[in-house]
């Protein structure tokens, strides 16, 4: 069995920035998503994270993380929202962007939505703050369809110009 990835849409965000990133209407007509992104924050810091919103929800969201900043290695649990790393802030090394993928398996299907993140954020410097990675299993505890996501900044008010990010509905072929 092969795996189809179809693009479903891709967001650059132009001059000026965005406040966030969304998906909408995803279609049900695919087995999995992944999201893709490269994304810098306005946060005056050389690091940020981003907070996914399935369908505009601000509920019922948990994740566990293991993450490191360059020196320290830490690991959380977070009940209010979902937490993904690949994120840089506007302090970090100029044109340097963050990379991060999101895999959404069974998002149309009637039971929690389970999801996996994995991101880092590169600063051209060493020790703390150098870079920050994590992987993060994350549950959206709703059985509705996936049929928006939503980036959005964790700590800086929004992304800058040429952040970037593709959404791929994946189907299994024979």
């Amino acid at each position: 069995m092969a795996l189809t990835y179809v693009a479903i849409a891709t967001v650059t965000v132009g001059s000026g920035g965005a406040a966030n990133i969304e998906f909408t209407s995803i279609p049900a007509t695919y087995t999995d998503l992944q999201l893709l992104f490269s994304v810098r924050s306005n946060r005056s810091s050389t690091i940020d994270q981003i907070q996914v919103q399935l369908n505009g929800s601000t509920t019922n969201d948990t994740c566990r993380d293991l993450n490191s900043d360059g020196a320290t290695v830490g690991s959380n649990n977070i009940t209010t929202f979902i937490l993904s790393y690949g994120n840089v802030g506007n302090n970090a090394t100029a044109n340097t962007f963050g990379n991060a993928s999101i895999y959404i398996p069974n998002y149309a299907g009637s039971n929690n939505k389970s999801m996996s993140l994995d991101g880092v954020g590169e600063n051209n410097a060493t020790g703390t703050n150098s870079a920050e990675m994590g992987f993060v299993a994350g549950l959206w505890s709703d059985s509705s369809a996936v049929t928006s996501i939503k980036l959005i900044c964790n700590i800086g008010t929004g992304f800058v110009q040429y952040s970037t990010a593709t959404l791929y509905g994946i189907k299994a072929t024979v």
